[in-house]
């Protein structure tokens, strides 16, 4: 985070020197509040290229072997931009590499542990473990214990990116 800080003040910094040499290249007839005006354009500038490339970021850093099974557009308050152009705030991810498969009363069953990214003003990560049914395609979530969280399992679509990713194993 600190590092970010750098690049947007250093941003801010870059413009309001481009803003200055403008200025003395024009023989001072740009007016002095221009200046200030290029840094805030640098500094929000940056914050949007930011923000609109933190999912790219985020997906290159996963490791071999995680596939990207979803994610989230939204639009923030503070960020009016977003409403033309939502940016992607969360995606869910899946460790294909770590897939536990186990054949139980004639049903394939497959567990495996879902990670979630969000965007916020830090990014979070939070994980929750589920067994997918793959003749089914029923899921459930369950705890790090191994005990059933929820007693409703709810249904995959059978061509969605999580359903063949976890299920692609068991075939």
């Amino acid at each position: 985070m600190i590092w970010h800080l750098v690049a947007t003040f250093s941003a801010g910094l870059g413009a309001a020197g481009i803003a200055f040499l403008l200025r003395s290249l024009s023989k001072q007839k740009l007016p002095k509040w221009v200046i200030p005006a290029f840094a805030g354009i640098g500094m929000l500038g940056y914050q949007i290229y930011f923000e609109y490339n933190w999912f790219a970021h985020q997906s290159s850093r996963q490791p071999e072997g995680t596939v990207i099974t979803a994610s989230y557009k939204g639009e923030v308050f503070w960020r009016p931009w977003t409403y033309f152009f939502p940016m992607i705030t969360a995606f869910k991810v899946v460790d294909s590499n770590n897939l536990q498969v186990r054949e139980a009363d004639g049903l394939t069953l497959v567990e495996f542990i879902e990670y979630r990214f969000e965007k916020k003003y830090i990014d979070v990560v939070t994980h929750q473990r589920y067994v997918l049914n793959c003749n089914d395609a029923q899921m459930i979530a369950v705890s790090d214990e191994r005990q059933v969280v929820s007693q409703q399992p709810s249904t995959v679509a059978r061509d969605s990116v999580l359903f063949r990713t976890v299920c692609a194993t068991s075939n």
